[in-house]
């Protein structure tokens, strides 16, 4: 028997009032949201029941007064919705796997002075899901927002990226410059190779919430085994019963009405089957770092103080590699920020697109020609080459022969000093390699990597057993033995899986041996 609660009364009245209203009425005010209960508030509410039926909600697509297409790219529809007139204004939304619903009905205030255009990236919502031939990537989404761009008439834009959505913007405006006349970053993701420090997403959740979470998670693979639930239904489930119990301090600042949560969870996040992790895979070999130093086109970066996605420190990351553009810090806000101080976020966009300035075709120009250099020595670079090669023994043969000493110096993860160290040892640089490891032990032992520091000691071990030595091989191998770690790790390439601990014990008693590279690459 489905469960009758207060919630489910509150989203009635709140239908009610939503069904009411116009869309400008609609968009909660500052002053109103003042009143809201915001993560300060630390307030503990735990549903006692796993929720089964999300409420009926509308989908602002059918409520607002919106121009839609389908919009063929080549091989695939997207959805593509526009409002108002003006200056051009694209919104690439979040994810990667978010729909453009994450932007109703906020971004019909920019109507009057904007022409606002929505869009389902390839693979979600309510676009095809249809990977191409080439299957799904960020140089995919670029090329069909740039198709989107040419089926509209539009010479230039202003592209707005959220989230995941500001790596598809700084990726498309590195990539056709000359379509942009603005360049909008909304709580971006930085799409750089660099630490930005660790989430904060937690810092406002009680034990009880995360508790609650896991329960959750139980509980809906327990529902799952029993209902067979198809795939999106168990995500809309499991995004709603988190958003009510708590995880929406997540990433806002103000607590989501009881109906925004229902369309978060029915609307907000629809995707093909593993696109979240493809997207990933795919933004993650991209490094725009350096890209913008004499980026000639306005950029305006909008960040959320409780933005608690990223570090404290991500958003000066971020205007670092932009040190032409405008930073607006919002004081009460998370991610999202249009939704959360809606008036001032509405004010600064409304004066970025209406005091935008004229770019000279040679600004543009000598702007690619600088992108053109910046790519080429983005390649040649330590860091693009350990984040682009394999582990097989045709990358090995690159690494060994590109590798300088001078490359340790800019590491800042231990798996590039392993990976030097097996393309050494796959060509029996057994002298080299050993300095790899010890400097990626010394480097774990900064960073209080336990599993790493270890790593290196056996690889330490193993080279010096190559080389001869053994006593000093066994004293590697016994600092492993004393550290007594028992997880396990494995080189595919070699064949080779143990438990730590216990792997360097059997090394002790039995020399190492050298194993091959079975992976071509």
């Amino acid at each position: 028997m489905k469960r009758i609660s207060a919630l489910s009364i509150t989203l009635f009245v709140f239908a009610f009032i939503l069904l009411t209203s116009c869309p400008k009425e609609q968009t909660t005010q500052d002053s109103e949201l003042e009143k809201r209960e915001s993560i300060f508030d630390r307030v503990v509410h735990i549903e006692l029941e796993l929720i089964t039926e999300i409420p009926e909600v509308f989908r602002w697509c059918d409520r607002l007064d919106l121009k839609k297409h389908r919009i063929n790219v080549g091989d695939a529809e997207l959805h593509v919705e526009e409002e108002g007139k003006g200056t051009p204004l694209v919104l690439i939304n979040g994810g990667p796997g978010g729909t453009h619903h994450y932007f109703h009905p906020w971004f019909s205030n920019a109507k009057d002075y904007a022409r606002v255009i929505y869009y389902d990236q390839r693979g979600c919502g309510l676009s095809d899901f249809e990977p191409g031939k080439d299957g799904y990537s960020v140089q995919q989404a670029v090329r069909d927002l740039d198709a989107t761009r040419k089926a509209l008439n539009i010479e230039k834009w202003v592209v707005l990226g959220y989230s995941y959505g500001g790596f598809l913007a700084q990726y498309y405006t590195i990539n056709h410059p000359e379509n942009v006349s603005g360049l909008i970053l909304l709580g971006a993701t930085p799409g750089m190779w660099v630490k930005t420090g660790p989430s904060r997403q937690n810092e406002f959740l009680s034990d009880e919430e995360r508790n609650k979470k896991e329960e959750i998670r139980k509980q809906l693979n327990e529902l799952d085994k029993e209902k067979d639930l198809s795939r999106k239904k168990y995500i809309q489930l499991l995004i709603y019963n988190n958003f009510i119990n708590g995880d929406w301090k997540c990433q806002h600042f103000y607590k989501p009405s009881p109906e925004r949560m229902a369309q978060a969870a029915l609307y907000e996040w629809d995707h093909d089957n593993n696109f979240n992790g493809i997207m990933n895979s795919s933004a993650n070999r991209v490094d725009m770092t350096g890209a913008f130093d004499i980026n000639p086109i306005p950029t305006l970066i909008l960040e959320g103080k409780w933005d608690l996605t990223w570090s404290e420190k991500k958003a000066e990351i971020l205007k670092e590699n932009h040190p032409n553009a405008r930073m607006v810090i919002f004081e009460n806000a998370g991610h999202g920020i249009y939704d959360e101080e809606t008036d001032k976020f509405f004010s600064v966009l409304e004066e970025f697109v209406k005091t935008l300035p004229e770019i000279s075709s040679s600004d543009v120009n000598e702007y690619k020609d600088l992108l053109i250099e910046w790519e080429k020595n983005r390649k040649a670079s330590p860091d693009y080459i350990m984040e682009t090669t394999g582990w097989g023994r045709n990358s090995s043969k690159n690494l060994a022969k590109a590798y300088t000493r001078k490359w340790l110096n800019r590491f800042d993860k231990p798996r590039n000093f392993l990976r030097i160290g097996f393309a050494l040892y796959d060509f029996e640089k057994y002298e080299e390699a050993l300095f790899v490891f010890e400097k990626m032990k010394a480097f774990a032992e900064t960073q209080k990597e336990k599993e790493y520091r270890a790593l290196a000691l056996i690889w330490q071990g193993h080279m010096l057993d190559l080389m001869g030595k053994r006593q000093e091989a066994v004293t590697r191998y016994q600092q492993v033995v004393d550290m007594n770690i028992s997880d396990s790790w494995q080189h595919d390439q070699y064949g080779l899986r143990y438990k730590v601990s216990p792997y360097a014990k059997e090394r002790i008693k039995e020399p190492f041996k050298r194993i091959e590279n079975q992976n071509p690459d």
